[in-house]
């Protein structure tokens, strides 16, 4: 009886453990939806706040798994925009108890269509991009030129001849769309590259930010998609907890991402994008730092 009961006993306290290692990798994830919900739309690259935050809080998850939630977490921060923007995105309404097709909605589609084509043209270079450059020194290198840039064009600033999304014409979805594909290199920040790329086609700022929220939603989708394929084709089951940290990640992206998007529109109809390039200088320069003191331990 006194075996029995011995078993019983461990059989509680490894489920005991089980259940309170479960609850920190749920912690984890909530601080990684937090800090995608925040950095995917500003413009300030959510691989450097990653690879610092990964520094820190290191899962108890496959590399496999990892790989596959660094990208699949964004489904939530996609959701928030199809939430915020359904009036503008979807094609669809009624009038007069009729359904109509709204042209204006179509034609925006269309435009990012073709500012998506140039992504879909390099989107087989990502996974090696991935492994090559994504480091410590290809990261800060990216925060700080981009950084740069938004000094620069904020100080050589003129006034804007695009203030609404109707007026961006083809050819300047096109060349903002290949700006989206500089993203590929780590540390760029995918809303960062369209940002720049708009601004110096004279878009104004809360034009090219409204813009990029869309370019998001094909983009982020169909990267999600390939993740999700290749971790089911690797042959690795996911756990449980992954599970759990899986949906956690990207319920808390969402949430995220709502206040974030809300408050960039707010924010870039007041200011510019200077304290953006100033604050990804300074992430740089301690990417940098950490690469350093990670190279001498």
């Amino acid at each position: 009886m006194v075996y029995w009961e011995r078993i019983i006993k461990s059989a509680l306290f490894c489920a005991q453990w089980e259940e309170f290692f479960t609850f920190l990798e749920i912690i984890k994830a909530i601080l990684m939806g937090i800090v995608e919900g925040i950095t995917e739309w500003l413009p300030i690259s959510s691989t450097g706040h990653m690879i610092l935050l990964e520094q820190i809080v290191k899962f108890n998850a496959s590399e496999e798994f990892m790989s596959m939630f660094r990208v699949v977490i964004q489904l939530g921060a996609i959701m928030a925009v199809v939430v915020l923007f359904w009036n503008k995105l979807w094609p669809f309404g009624v009038k007069q108890g009729k359904v109509i097709s709204k042209s204006n909605v179509w034609t925006l589609w269309f435009k990012v269509v073709v500012a998506t084509l140039p992504v879909l043209i390099i989107s087989p270079l990502d996974n090696w991009m991935e492994d090559h450059f994504y480091n410590y020194i290809t990261v800060a290198a990216m925060l700080i030129l981009y950084g740069i840039l938004f000094l620069v064009i904020e100080n050589r600033r003129t006034a804007p001849h695009v203030t609404k999304l109707e007026q961006i014409t083809y050819r300047e979805a096109l060349i903002i769309g290949v700006w989206q594909c500089l993203a590929i290199i780590p540390g760029t920040s995918r809303s960062g590259a369209t940002i720049v790329g708009g601004l110096l086609l004279g878009l104004s700022r809360a034009c090219v930010a409204e813009f990029t929220f869309y370019l998001a939603i094909p983009v982020m989708a169909g990267a999600s998609l390939l993740k999700v394929l290749k971790f089911a084709f690797s042959g690795i089951a996911m756990t449980s907890t992954e599970l759990a940290v899986l949906v956690v990640g990207c319920v808390v992206a969402f949430g995220v991402s709502l206040a974030a998007i809300r408050f960039l529109m707010d924010y870039v109809k007041r200011h510019n994008f200077k304290v953006f390039g100033v604050y990804r200088i300074i992430l740089g320069l301690i990417v940098l730092a950490v690469a350093a003191i990670t190279a001498l331990v």
